[in-house]
């Protein structure tokens, strides 16, 4: 049986960056409740609640141990998603690309087995 023992210090730079990441998902979340006008320009105000809860439900499932992988599947989807209305609407990928890019390198951080064959 291979030992699938995470270190400290990668335990640690896991929880920092999904920490952060959660923070951020919230922060977005909350600005789909609290300022609807900013998904006017992507046609979406009537979807905002959906995507917000959304948003919240895979942060959450991405920041906890037990679920982790499931909200790193939901989140990919989810900024997958994002790039392509960036994509769209002609604006930078770079932002939702790097975000994307933070929550794979929690998921490997915190799923060792991800990378086995």
């Amino acid at each position: 049986m291979a030992n699938t023992e995470i270190s400290k210090a990668r335990k640690i730079t896991a929880w920092v960056i999904a920490g952060l990441l959660t923070a951020l998902y919230f922060f977005s979340a909350s600005g789909k409740f609290l300022h609807p006008e900013q998904m006017d320009a992507i046609h979406l105000t009537n979807w905002r609640i959906i995507i917000a809860l959304g948003e919240i439900v895979s942060a959450l499932l991405f920041l906890f141990p037990k679920t982790n992988i499931y909200g790193t599947l939901l989140l990919s989807s989810y900024m997958g998603g994002a790039i392509i209305l960036h994509m769209t609407g002609d604006l930078s990928i770079i932002a939702p690309s790097a975000v994307l890019i933070l929550v794979w390198v929690v998921g490997f951080l915190r799923n060792p087995e991800l990378l086995k064959k």
